[in-house]
């Protein structure tokens, strides 16, 4: 795959069960050695029983994670924790409640150092089951913190009704639709589904649930929606601000119109595109082209190859503010390899 350090960036509003898991992270005895890199300790409030060494702004943890605050810059702090490469497999970047979390995972992408010992592989968003529907209605930031998730955890379900945590759920994938979702009561989820396997693992980068992509499939947006005007299961809640735009073409794309395409669409829609990724195959290429961006910066490369039992094609999914989905369906089908040139 990649000998780059996986990064998560750990979003999640106020009070929203973030700190749990990272107490969890820096004191349950996972397996795994994180570098977790958070912006006060004193919201964690580090138990001094658990910490080993600490020289300056890092703290060793006795089951091998080490915690750091972001004092300063944070591609200094990465740069310097990079220094003790081997001694971490994985990086989390906590952000604070009220943070829009596009500068932090943009950090990823722009300074080269930085770029070339790590990446970005998922955000991860902490939301509270009970107070999500209200923050959603009075705090852009918990809306952008949900749009821009990979994975969220959907937290203090026990403090709400069935009903409710439905219609939490519903208000999410109208956001969201493609972000795995884990339900849980004091953020006990099994570690490796947030900083493991699931999130590190760009196959899963697109694991789109089934009945989300059910209208996508069948019509083909020429009207504007299906003829019973409305979609079944959660989709009854429509968020007006937020779209979510996925396209699929069976088969090949052509490099040399698919780069130009995709730089011309970050640079005109960048504002307007929270987050964008795809798994594309292009023609006479092997390997799979994995891409994700964050506003106007993109970044993607030839990941590993395309196996027998997989169907070859591509998959571009955009997440954002007043997307114009006609002009990028049709942007990316005159992409496709077999496409009649007009």
């Amino acid at each position: 795959m990649s000998d780059k350090i996986p990064v998560t960036v750990l979003t999640g509003y106020l009070g929203a069960g973030k700190t749990t898991l990272l107490n969890r992270i820096l004191s349950e005895e996972h397996g795994y050695k994180f570098a977790v890199i958070v912006n006060e300790f004193g919201e964690i409030g580090i138990d001094n029983d658990l910490v080993v060494g600490a020289d300056e702004e890092v703290f060793e943890m006795n089951n091998g994670c080490i915690c750091c605050t972001v004092r300063g810059d944070l591609i200094r702090i990465i740069e310097g924790l990079m220094k003790r490469k081997g001694k971490f497999d994985a990086i989390i970047v906590e952000t604070t409640g009220l943070a829009d979390p596009a500068p932090v995972a943009q950090t990823f992408f722009v300074d080269q150092e930085v770029q070339d010992t790590a990446r970005l592989d998922a955000v991860v968003t902490v939301a509270d089951a009970k107070w999500l529907s209200a923050r959603l209605k009075d705090a852009p930031e918990a809306k952008n913190q949900i749009a821009f998730a990979d994975v969220i955890i959907l937290n203090k379900q026990d403090l709400v009704t069935p009903e409710e945590l439905r219609e939490v759920e519903a208000r999410i994938r109208a956001i969201n639709p493609y972000a795995t979702l884990h339900k849980t009561t004091k953020c006990q989820v099994p570690l490796d589904a947030v900083l493991g396997k699931n999130a590190f693992d760009l196959d899963r980068i697109l694991e789109i649930e089934p009945a989300f992509l059910e209208t996508d499939d069948h019509d083909h947006h020429d009207h504007g929606h299906d003829h019973h005007g409305h979609d079944h299961g959660l989709k009854h809640f429509h968020d007006e601000e937020m779209q979510s735009v996925a396209i699929q073409i069976d088969g090949d794309v052509d490099p040399n119109r698919f780069m130009p395409w995709i730089n011309l669409i970050a640079q005109r829609e960048g504002p307007k595109i929270l987050r964008s990724k795809g798994i594309l195959a292009f023609k006479d290429e092997p390997k799979r082209f994995v891409f994700q961006g964050v506003h106007m910066i993109l970044d993607g490369d030839l990941q590993r190859d395309w196996r027998e039992d997989e169907k070859r094609g591509c998959k571009l999914v955009f997440i954002g503010r007043e997307l114009n989905e006609a002009d990028l369906r049709s942007g990316f089908l005159a992409c496709a390899v077999n496409q009649p040139q007009s």
